[in-house]
């Protein structure tokens, strides 16, 4: 193949390249987790349960999620994204979920870098808090991916 063919093709390959990643990027990409009591630290009793459904878009570090839950002791009394951690490890709140607090709960957060990161690499968890449990009654890992 001549070169200035073969110096062509690989040209035309890399922007082809370059043009699906830059697609990619502005792909949001979803996140998901299941809350329970159980994933509380230290775990609670309660018969709640609830999800957190979300979307982050990269280019305007807006991450838009719903959180619904059903079964817990009595109304929430506050709501949080709470990292960076683990499963198991307890961490700060990171961004208050938005009013009101009953089910579903929607909003949208503008994340900075760092939180961004953490949400990423899965080391943020939402967690509800009730009367009764006020350090958090359920608890779930916000998730990275499909589910």
């Amino acid at each position: 193949m001549p070169r200035r063919l073969l110096l062509a093709t690989a040209a035309c390959v890399l922007s082809v390249g370059l043009s699906l990643a830059a697609v990619a990027a502005e792909q949001p990409i979803e996140f998901h987790g299941a809350l329970d009591g159980a994933h509380e630290v230290p775990g609670t009793q309660s018969e709640g349960s609830g999800r957190i459904d979300g979307t982050l878009d990269r280019q305007n570090k807006v991450f838009t999620y719903t959180v619904t839950y059903k079964g817990l002791s009595g109304p929430v009394t506050a709501a949080h994204f709470h990292g960076p951690a683990d499963p198991g490890a307890n961490a700060g709140v990171v961004v208050p979920l938005q009013q009101p607090l009953t089910s579903p709960i929607k909003g949208k957060a503008t994340l900075n870098d760092q939180q961004m990161d953490e949400l990423m690499s899965n080391k943020l968890y939402v967690n509800l808090h009730t009367q009764k449990n006020p350090n958090g009654e359920i608890r779930g890992q916000v998730l990275r991916g499909s589910g």
